[in-house]
């Protein structure tokens, strides 16, 4: 769809709801815009989305209004740039240039199968993963000693998992905390949420592929 040129009221309408996302990570609220701009009835709000949605900026999906193409409103797309290369050896010329961005699909691949849990409690510290992170898992089986999500007994928990023959070991990473053991007659009651495969937190976004690296 074209864009087309905003009024000065609805460029600020989308300057706010830009602004409250990148602040929050969530879309501002019927009532919270309407108390921002004064409006008397939540009409004006749904008018000024169609209004941007009508021009470009904004597309409608079965959730609602959202930017076009997971992008921002302003129309740069929600990724890293990309501005040239460095060697990693010797010296040479510094050149830079436009390579595109680096995005969540670039990172995880599998993005599809990819759902994020908030991290409540200090049990995997050693693993770098602290209270409040996100944890990224995603919809896999958890290999042996790999960490991932499991559900036991009505009860979640974010462990490192071991298989053997005396039943399954979720083990923390925090010497404060004890394993957790499963005996092998139990195993059926046992259920995998979810390998992880990366966390996010206020420093940037964590990957896990071979070993534990920060991408952002």
């Amino acid at each position: 769809m074209a864009r087309r040129d905003l009024t000065e009221k609805q460029e600020a309408f989308l300057t706010y709801i830009r602004e409250y996302t990148e602040a929050e990570g969530v879309w501002p609220t019927y009532r919270e815009i309407s108390d921002y701009f004064d409006f008397r009835s939540p009409n004006s709000v749904t008018q000024n989305l169609q209004a941007l949605h009508r021009k470009g900026y904004l597309e409608k999906d079965e959730d609602g209004f959202c930017f076009p193409d997971r992008r921002q409103a302003d129309g740069v797309p929600q990724g890293i740039p990309i501005r040239g290369i460095i060697t990693a050896g010797g010296l040479q010329e510094a050149v830079e240039e436009n390579l595109g961005t680096i995005s969540l699909e670039t990172l995880f691949p599998n993005l599809d199968r990819i759902f994020a849990i908030r991290v409540s409690g200090n049990s995997m510290i050693g693993a770098d993963i602290n209270d409040g992170d996100y944890v990224l898992l995603m919809d896999d089986d958890i290999p042996n000693g790999g960490i991932g999500a499991v559900l036991y007994n009505g009860e979640t928990s974010l462990k490192r998992v071991f298989y053997d023959q005396h039943g399954l070991r979720l083990e923390p990473a925090n010497e404060e905390y004890q394993d957790i053991h499963i005996r092998p007659d139990v195993f059926e009651e046992v259920r995998v949420l979810g390998r992880y495969v990366g966390h996010v937190n206020r420093t940037g976004i964590f990957s896990r592929s071979a070993g534990r690296r920060a991408v952002a």
